[in-house]
């Protein structure tokens, strides 16, 4: 009874100390947890400094990068990376988000891989459309590939309609309308999922600007007028019905309805209180109520409404603005035939739109300036007009092959995929099949010899061990004779060698205390040069006598403990660091035996030559090395002496033999020298043989 119960106090105690680690660790990542958030609170608190807010951010990635790799740390790092994005840090916002996706790839985590490549997709939308394109669709190929079974659609039904909404709006800048408007509508349905109406607006006004590019007129102002609807009562309420009005209005215009745009564009004006928040807004709005007012033949308020417009684009340098408004004044002074006016507002569109690489309105003003230059400069704005024409036709057909390609190839690696997918399922049977009969036929074979091969296993066996024992044998007699050999000639030095030089030395202090012949300074110094060679064979004797590092000890210990004791005898201060990454136990302990010496010997040197105060001791890993740094802050050493030193020569022997590279630099200017050894963390073949 009582065995029972001892075994029962063994089983809690073992549960309760499992479960005290397990709380401790499950504390210590909340702990964590609330620090970053408490950082990231504060990066994203407007009130701080910038230069705040940065460091805070970087104070919660430090601390980030020492959770668990799991689904919170890749929810952290996004979050980290929005506010470096509100920052106007877009570099560091797409590397955040390149550490979440390798991260996500790491867990096999679908949905967040789904999220990284969609917020990839947004850093690159605004400089290369074909990257952002890339992006955006790895991010849907994933939505599409998730197995219903294991996750709700309606979970990532908001964040999968952000990416459709994102290709469509590419799309529809390289006027794919067809396959932008099939996208606009998937996105929506995938909204009205979600029940998350935040993006409708947007979806709706695409589909409004696709009809009309497609001269569904009618359909467009619909669109427009769902988008005013679904924005009622949300925060962009007031942005988005400016944008729908004015939207309405330029269609209306292209239907030459001009008393109906001009209404769009007076209603959008009415807005006073946010315009006046706003005034590219209010600018446009003006010069398209101008330019309406202009195709209209009525010049009531002609060119009031464009100076206006044009005043306020100069005031906030809306170049795009000033580029469209310059054009609308060019051909308004055009159809009152005063080509000079023309010609100069023409002229500043173009060198705004050269300027912005903008080749719309570029474009229209070549062909404006080739209808009232004189005729030779008119033709030569033509030949300009036709080129660029053309340049941007070939453009646009070279773009949407990008694209087309970018699409064909995403598509044929998911054929491919579900291709392999059936050729492995067919394979699996089959290699299934096959094996069964195998193991039918193996199992009545077995039977009919299992005799014989347990026998010769037996045997093989037995064989193997003997000569494991020999091999293991003459490996300890060789190590044995090595450190015999090691320790033969310790004791040589130290008994032999040492102990005749130390008679030398005490026959020579008996000369001097009998002898007054004038010589006795000369013999004291000699007999200081002797306690400096015994002191030298002595530290020779013990080197040879631990030429093997102590197994019981973790390497980088014992490290710390040589260059301890070492700075204590010679009273000079250190500074050690070690990278965590160095795999230590990985690491041959030859090599760590080579390190160990090296450190030792340049370390011995300092204290001999270089009257130093502090030594600095750095273990760095980088791409595959081991980078050991020795920096001292003594009085540097002489190149001539350097290339004689056998001290230093052996430490190139040893990094030698280690296919390593080493270099000694002194600092002139400031004094000092560093030892920087780089050697492969990994044994090779060359350092094997």
């Amino acid at each position: 009874m009582s065995r029972i119960l001892l075994g029962f106090s063994i089983i809690f105690f073992i549960l309760f100390f499992i479960g005290c680690n397990n709380l401790n660790e499950i504390q210590d990542e909340e702990l964590k947890s609330n620090l970053i958030q408490s950082y990231i609170d504060k990066a994203e608190n407007k009130q701080n400094s910038e230069k705040e807010r940065k460091n805070n951010l970087e104070k919660a990635y430090n601390i980030y990068s020492t959770l668990s790799d799991n689904t919170y740390k890749i929810e952290k790092i996004q979050e980290i990376s929005f506010t470096y994005f509100t920052l106007g840090e877009y570099d560091k916002y797409r590397e955040m988000n390149e550490k979440a996706l390798k991260l996500s790839r790491s867990i096999n985590d679908s949905l967040n891989m789904a999220e990284s490549y969609a917020y990839l997709g947004i850093y690159y939308k605004q400089s290369q459309l074909d990257v952002a394109y890339k992006n955006f669709g790895e991010a849907e190929k994933i939505y599409a590939s998730l197995d219903s079974q294991k996750y709700n659609q309606k979970d990532y039904a908001f964040d999968r309609g952000k990416v459709l909404i994102d290709l469509a709006l590419i799309l529809r800048k390289i006027k794919n309308y067809i396959e932008s408007e099939s996208l606009t509508i998937r996105a929506i349905d995938n909204f009205v999922q979600a029940e998350n109406s935040q993006y409708l607006p947007l979806c709706y006004t695409n589909l409004g600007n696709i009809a009309k590019s497609l001269e569904r007129y009618e359909e467009a102002v619909e669109y427009h007028q769902k988008a005013i609807e679904h924005a009622k009562g949300t925060n962009m309420e007031i942005p988005r019905t400016l944008t729908s009005f004015n939207n309405i209005g330029t269609v209306y215009k292209s239907q030459k309805k001009y008393d109906k745009a001009k209404d769009y564009y007076n209603k959008a004006l009415s807005y006073t209180e946010f315009l006046n928040q706003n005034p590219g807004r209010r600018a446009r709005l003006i010069d398209n109520l101008g330019y309406v007012n202009f195709l209209s033949k009525d010049l009531t308020n002609i060119p009031d409404l464009f100076y206006k417009a044009l005043k306020i684009r100069d005031s906030i340098e809306d170049k795009y603005g000033i580029a469209t408004n310059t054009l609308h004044l060019a051909e308004y002074y055009k159809s009152l035939q005063k080509d000079s006016i023309a010609r100069m507002y023409a002229e500043r569109s173009r060198d705004v739109s050269l300027e912005l690489h903008n080749n719309e309105e570029l474009l229209d003003a070549y062909l404006l300036l080739s209808e009232i230059s004189d005729s030779d400069t008119g033709l030569q704005y033509a030949k300009k007009y036709i080129k660029l024409n053309d340049s941007l036709i070939k453009g646009e057909r070279l773009f949407k092959d990008k694209f087309a390609r970018i699409k064909f190839e995403t598509e044929e690696i998911v054929e491919k995929n579900q291709q392999i997918s059936k050729e492995n399922e067919i394979l699996i049977i089959a290699i299934l099949g096959l094996t069964a009969l195998f193991l039918l036929g193996y199992i009545i074979f077995r039977q009919q010899q299992s005799n014989k091969e347990l026998l010769f296993a037996q045997t093989q066996q037995e064989s193997n061990e003997e000569i494991y024992r020999l091999l293991l044998n003459q490996q300890i007699k060789l190590e044995e004779g090595r450190q015999m050999e090691q320790q033969r000639m310790s004791e040589e030095l130290h008994d032999g060698v040492l102990g005749r030089l130390f008679g030398v030395r005490l026959s020579l202090d008996g000369i001097n205390q009998r002898a007054n012949d004038g010589f006795t300074e000369a013999r004291n110094k000699y007999i200081d040069e002797l306690k400096s060679i015994e002191k030298e064979i002595r530290l020779l004797s013990h080197d040879l006598g631990a030429e093997t590092l102590p197994s019981d000890v973790a390497y980088i210990d014992a490290v710390e403990n040589l260059i301890g004791d070492l700075c204590e005898v010679h009273k000079i201060s250190f500074e050690f660091n070690n990278d965590e990454d160095i795999d230590w136990e990985g690491v041959d302990d030859q090599k760590k035996v080579n390190l160990f010496r090296i450190l030792q010997e340049s370390m011995q040197n300092i204290f001999k030559h270089a009257s130093a105060d502090l030594i600095k001791i750095n273990f760095e890993y980088v791409d595959g090395n081991i980078n050991l740094t020795i920096l001292d802050d003594g009085v540097g050493f002489n190149s001539t002496k350097v290339k004689r030193g056998i001290g230093l020569k052996n430490i190139t022997s040893r990094v030698n033999q280690m296919n390593g590279q080493v270099q000694f630099i002194n600092d002139v200017d400031t004094g000092g020298t560093m030892v920087s050894v780089s050697v492969p963390a990994k044994a090779n073949v060359a350092e094997l043989y």
